[in-house]
């Protein structure tokens, strides 16, 4: 067995590549060294654990000891999980989407050796196929380039950085123009065209989830009673969770769908997906008191909290894709072998009636119901489906096959490494379940996990660091790390009212502001300055599968500033509104979270103060009236002279019990201490 210097590594991804006869490198100065000092060129693979492709090109072209030869002799490789390190990812992947018009995993760079990219692409097959030239014929094409026309190369790469660097520039805009109302008219104009009026969602095939679109369009409908937004979500929420997306023996979602029909799903389960849909799935709950909105939701919690929740309480990254596809052969693997059924296995689990009526509801076929499986993944197999007006699944018939598929088959491979930003998303989703539902269990474990991320991923000077794993804090935190657990523990705060939350996320935030915000020209760089091996300092804004740092870092930044009135806060978010003000203005659509951000700093602050300690009598009751209704731009306090300001004053009613005073910008309206009164003074 071979075996290579990422054995030494804590990233699952890095170490499934530790015995490929590829002599690879983690990313780091003994890599660059050696590129240095024998003039060789770098290849960097990026990817990570729970990646389909990146399997297959490991299987086809990084376990082949021949395209490991060539590797090895023209080439110093390093693999980089881009989990890990989203900055370096980012940065190549400006590059790679530049220059091919498409990015993904796994991202294969040729790099010069001071790390200046010249060449790039994604999955490369090991011989010509798919229209792409095979991985080995690259090798030794780019390896013969760089020996003849090395000077070439060399002056291109230098071009290229100053293009990314020009592309990637984020300017204060003109006379500090920012957004305005028909920024909001625009990005709800784009959703509109855009929207699936046959199966929902926004595009064509393939569909993703991004729950940011969902937070922008809530948000207008509060905004604006347009109900069109509420249907576009509602909608589309529901197809989601009907179709084969959605895992309805285990709970959560799957990746994506491969079709426009939410029915082929890509199989992979990532933490980031579940923590925002859960959260989309409760604020669609709040304003429509749909029961399915939360169960959907509860269902989410239920995978979570069994399946992806490390001992400690903090939860894990995510699961694979792939999976043993028969337990008699377990180094033989295929994608979503753990979730699919034939109609023979069914009725042996369930027996024959109950098959029939699942099969019935679910869109089971006896020869297998995919019709379109370019691979053939999935012949002979069904993926469980809600066929249009079918009744949901009994409880009892989901235990049976969930019992079934856990004794019969192997779970997908684990991603166990705890991330600090995907984590502060599930911490903030829980946080949300506990108040809108009532939760006690839920609340139990945002709080759980919280003290997991400030126990263990924390230096002792209080900076935060990104990644843990195996009884290791490490790699020095994010932007979007920094401002998703700000914003996590401010969720928290206002689930529990423990004050410790509310010190730590102005504490996190503060530091934020020192090592990420561009004071010159507004907005925040994803990393902080002083690491060498970054060629550049970007400022991310797209919201896709994860909300950009930037637009995390504007909400959690107005919240504050209706939370404590300190001015501070509100001027670094309006600094990053009229940076990015050109983008929000001509693609609204491409920044959703931060056209959320918009929206609050553009409606006055809005405060519910509960005045009495968490055991007087009323304050449950009033503080339960105030979680219960959709007000993104309201935020709840109690009342704390010493941490809070601006609520001095506040007092409980003079036969002890709580008090609730409504406020706009901190001017309050008479206290109220019963929860009907408390009700029509928010309505």
């Amino acid at each position: 067995m071979y075996t290579n210097r990422l054995v030494d590594e804590k990233s699952p991804y890095l170490l499934q590549h530790a015995h490929n006869p590829v002599d690879w490198y983690p990313w780091g100065e003994a890599a660059f060294a050696k590129a240095r000092d024998e003039g060789k060129p770098i290849f960097l693979s990026i990817g990570y654990s729970t990646c389909h492709w990146c399997h297959v090109m490991e299987r086809e072209s990084f376990e082949s000891v021949e395209v490991a030869e060539v590797l090895n002799r023209e080439f110093v490789s390093i693999k980089l999980d881009r989990e890990e390190r989203p900055d370096i990812d980012r940065v190549y992947m400006t590059f790679v989407q530049a220059s091919t018009g498409s990015g993904g995993w796994p991202m294969s760079v040729w790099l010069t050796p001071d790390l200046r990219p010249f060449f790039g692409g994604t999955y490369f097959p090991p011989d010509n196929r798919y229209g792409r030239p095979g991985f080995k014929t690259l090798l030794e094409h780019i390896a013969g380039v760089w020996k003849n026309e090395r000077k070439k190369l060399l002056e291109s790469s230098e071009n290229i950085v100053e293009q990314l660097r020009q592309q990637t520039e984020v300017k204060a805009a003109a006379a500090g123009k920012g957004v305005d109302e028909g920024s909001f008219e625009t990005c709800f104009s784009v959703f509109r065209r855009t929207y699936d009026r046959t199966h929902c969602g926004f595009g064509q095939a393939p569909k993703f989830p991004r729950p940011v679109a969902f937070d922008f369009l809530l948000r207008y409908y509060a905004r604006t009673k347009n109900a069109e937004a509420l249907e576009m979500s509602v909608d589309t929420l529901h197809k989601m969770a009907d179709g084969g997306m959605y895992d309805h023996v285990g709970g959560g979602f799957h990746r994506y769908s491969v079709d426009e029909h939410w029915f082929v799903p890509h199989f992979e389960k990532m933490l980031y997906d579940q923590a925002q849909l859960a959260t989309s799935y409760l604020e669609a709950f709040q304003i429509t008191g749909e029961a399915r909105m939360a169960e959907v939701a509860r269902d989410i919690f239920r995978y979570v909290l069994a399946d992806m929740t490390h001992a400690g309480g903090a939860f894990n990254s995510a699961e694979d894709a792939d999976s043993v596809i028969d337990t008699a052969h377990p180094h033989e693997k295929g994608e979503g072998a753990f979730y699919i059924w034939s109609a023979r296995e069914l009725v042996d689990v369930l027996g024959e009636a109950d098959a029939a009526a699942l099969g019935k509801a679910y869109g089971v076929r006896a020869n297998g119901n995919v019709d379109h499986d370019p691979h053939g993944e999935f012949t002979g197999c069904n993926i469980l489906y809600r066929m249009e007006g079918a009744a949901a699944m009994s409880e009892a018939v989901r235990a049976k096959l969930a019992s079934a598929r856990s004794a019969g088959r192997v779970r997908p491979h684990l991603d166990d490494k705890v991330l600090t930003a995907w984590n502060a998303l599930m911490i903030s989703a829980l946080s949300l379940g506990g108040r809108v539902l009532g939760e006690a269990a839920y609340t139990q474990a945002a709080v759980r996990a919280a003290e997991f991320v400030l126990a263990n991923l924390r230096t002792p000077d209080g900076a935060l660091l990104r990644r843990w794993r195996d009884g290791e804090g490490a790699i020095p935190a994010f932007l979007d790390d920094y401002a998703y657990l700000a914003t996590a523990l401010l969720d928290l705060y206002e689930t529990t009212f423990d004050a410790r939350y509310l010190d730590t996320a102005r504490d996190l935030t503060d530091r934020m502001l020192t090592l990420f915000a561009d004071d010159d020209q507004g907005g925040f760089f994803s990393s902080a300055a002083g690491d060498a091996s970054l060629i550049l300092r970007v400022k991310d804004e797209y919201d896709g599968a994860e909300p950009a740092g930037n637009s995390a870092a504007a909400l959690l930044l107005f919240r504050l500033y209706a939370m404590t009135g300190e001015e501070r806060y509100r001027e670094a978010g309006a600094r990053t509104l009229v940076a990015f003000g050109p983008r929000l203005r001509t693609a609204p659509h491409a920044t959703p979270k931060l056209m959320c951000a918009a929206m609050l700093a553009m409606s006055a602050p809005s405060q519910v103060v509960i005045a009495g300690d968490a055991a007087s009598p009323g304050f449950a009751a009033l503080a339960a009236e105030a979680r219960r209704r959709f007000a993104p731009h309201r935020v709840l306090l109690q009342a704390d002279t010493t941490r809070l300001a601006k609520t001095a004053g506040m007092t409980p009613a003079s036969d002890g019990r709580a008090a609730a005073y409504v406020c706009e910008n901190f001017a309050c309206q008479l206290p109220v201490s019963d929860v009907e009164a408390l009700g029509r003074l928010l309505n």
